[in-house]
């Protein structure tokens, strides 16, 4: 389909909770293709329909080849281990730039497929942080307030100092 223009940090959209798609139809299609082409254009393992500027909960992961591309549609933890693991983060929406975050090691995600049906996916690791990320930007959440202010502080630093660098 289309790569999209992906907005960035700041912009205030990213701070948003997403609208539940109601309606499965053809334009939803259109739409995660859309999400794919935009994530291996910027390149990442995965974006949301807010990344774009859509309001809609709708998440797209490409974590590798082998393990193909999934869609998911209105995702929500249902439930979050105890055990906690640290994992190199960065977006998008805000490139170049990585930090560590802590999260629940592993999660049960309810979504619906691109028809509606529902469905229920245990991740653990990478998918399973991928998930908090996403559904996190979904809510409104963008990943850097889930650092210190100090960590946040320093990565919003060298984000600004990175665009300089490319727009001079």
């Amino acid at each position: 389909m289309t790569a999209r223009q992906i907005i960035t940090f700041p912009d205030a959209r990213l701070r948003s909770v997403a609208a539940p798609v109601t309606v499965f139809d053809d334009a939803l299609a259109n739409l995660v293709a859309d999400l794919l082409d935009t994530l291996r254009a910027a390149p990442g393992i995965g974006i949301t329909a807010p990344h774009i500027g859509i309001g809609k909960r709708v998440v797209v992961l490409e974590l590798s080849a082998e393990d193909g591309v999934r869609a998911y549609i209105n995702p929500q933890i249902v439930w979050a281990s105890a055990e906690l693991i640290r994992h190199a983060e960065g977006s998008v929406s805000m490139p170049g730039v990585t930090e560590e975050v802590e999260r629940p090691a592993r999660v049960h995600v309810r979504y619906q497929d691109l028809s509606g049906a529902e469905h229920l996916e245990e991740a653990d690791g990478l998918r399973a942080v991928c998930h908090q990320h996403e559904i996190d930007q979904l809510d409104g959440v963008f990943w850097i307030q889930r650092l210190s202010r100090l960590k946040r502080e320093r990565v919003i630093k060298r984000y600004e100092k990175a665009r300089g660098a490319t727009r001079g």
